[in-house]
């Protein structure tokens, strides 16, 4: 990682200081790691996991569409993206469906309105803002699992006795993006324009207090539209 990338990464860390320690303070994330989740709870957050991961592959191919000429290069990073995240949404299906839970049902299910918010912050973004923005969401949902993913998903089994094909969404996620939140740092280093930089920071500032609230969601009562 260049210094350029280390500067524009640690701005946007201390940025985002706030809506970090609002998404960590989540009662879901922090029984997650103080091994203190129900097989239940743990189907309701891969149930509203289910439904912002299948928007990814969307918004990424509509984002590099969007793109404008004197962001060409980036185009190559977004099909890079678009070939790692193909079918991660039946990853996690397939995770609710080893912890017995009903895998068409939840794929059927409403989205929680925190979840269905924060998709639609994501689209807004792409199709009404800086699509470059994007990548706000990006460096937010990549940090996370970096941070999360892993240790959650060990906690969880342990306390649930789950198996471990029902993990493969966090596992594979927390491996994965630690490579990704490398190859984020390189695409937010070649960012020099201040208006793309702001776009990026308003994204991932708004991005953490959303997600937060999809962890929130995990312990309100269900949806019913």
């Amino acid at each position: 990682m260049d210094g350029h990338a280390t500067s524009f990464h640690a701005e946007l860390t201390a940025a985002t200081a706030a809506g970090r320690d609002f998404l960590l303070a989540a009662p879901a994330v922090r029984d997650a790691l103080g091994g203190r989740i129900s097989t239940a709870r743990y189907r309701a957050f891969l149930t509203q996991a289910y439904h912002h991961v299948r928007h990814t592959l969307p918004l990424l191919l509509a984002l590099g569409g969007r793109l404008p000429d004197r962001h060409a290069a980036l185009r190559r990073d977004v099909v890079h993206y678009c070939e790692e995240e193909v079918g991660h949404e039946q990853w996690i299906l397939d995770d609710i469906a080893a912890t017995g839970g009903d895998a068409d049902a939840a794929a059927r299910s409403t989205p929680h309105p925190a979840t269905d918010a924060m998709v639609g912050y994501a689209w807004d973004t792409v199709l009404r803002r800086n699509p470059v923005g994007f990548f706000g969401m990006v460096f937010v949902l990549e940090g996370t699992s970096v941070a999360l993913a892993l240790q959650a998903a060990d906690r969880i089994q342990a306390q649930t006795g789950l198996p471990p094909t029902a993990f493969r969404y966090l596992r594979s996620h927390g491996h994965l993006d630690q490579d990704h939140v490398q190859h984020l740092a390189g695409i937010l280093a070649r960012l020099d324009d201040h208006a793309d930089r702001a776009a990026v920071r308003d994204c991932a500032r708004t991005m953490y207090w959303l997600y937060g609230n999809v962890f929130r969601a995990v312990d309100a009562p269900a949806f019913a539209p």
